[in-house]
């Protein structure tokens, strides 16, 4: 994939943060969003306890483990904040969680359109410059994502420490 601007988050709200972050605030670090619903089988039993193995796993000076709620279907069953809150709360889910816009039009989310997702679980990689790196719908192995990770990483820092030596 040939890196552009990843697409700016569009939440209507956050949990697990005191203010809403966005990508440029977490420009600097890697970013691994992971977009999941809660009734959502894969997600629940990989895509949600990898993001939370990469979010134990990786300095947070180096990477940055973001949420997204996107919900496109069984709105009434998992579009609220409070069932959203306890879903976190009872997964011990404590990066942060941006909740998906929804669309005006009635479409999909506001940023699942944006990165036109297929579904969910769906792991977007996003490098120090902001830059879309990587997206997947459905699952990848730990040890694929971790390396994948692990070069992003070294990548910024080759590139911070070129630019210290110019």
């Amino acid at each position: 994939m040939k890196p552009i601007a990843a697409p700016e988050l569009q939440t209507a709200d956050w949990l697990n943060v005191d203010k809403p972050i966005s990508l440029e605030s977490l420009r600097g670090k890697v970013v691994l969003i992971e977009a999941f619903q809660m009734l959502c089988p894969g997600c629940v039993s990989h895509g949600l306890p990898q993001a939370m193995r990469v979010h134990r796993s990786f300095n947070g000076d180096d990477v940055a483990v973001v949420g997204l709620h996107t919900v496109f279907e069984h709105h009434d069953a998992q579009g609220t904040r409070a069932a959203l809150t306890a879903f976190l709360h009872e997964y011990k889910i404590g990066f942060p969680v941006g909740i998906d816009a929804p669309s005006e039009s009635g479409g999909l989310p506001e940023t699942m359109a944006r990165y036109r997702m297929q579904g969910t679980p769906t792991l977007i990689l996003v490098d120090r410059l902001g830059r879309l790196r990587k997206q997947k719908f459905g699952m990848e192995e730990d040890l694929v994502l971790g390396a994948e990770i692990m070069s992003l990483i070294c990548e910024g820092r080759e590139a911070a420490t070129a630019a210290g030596a110019a």
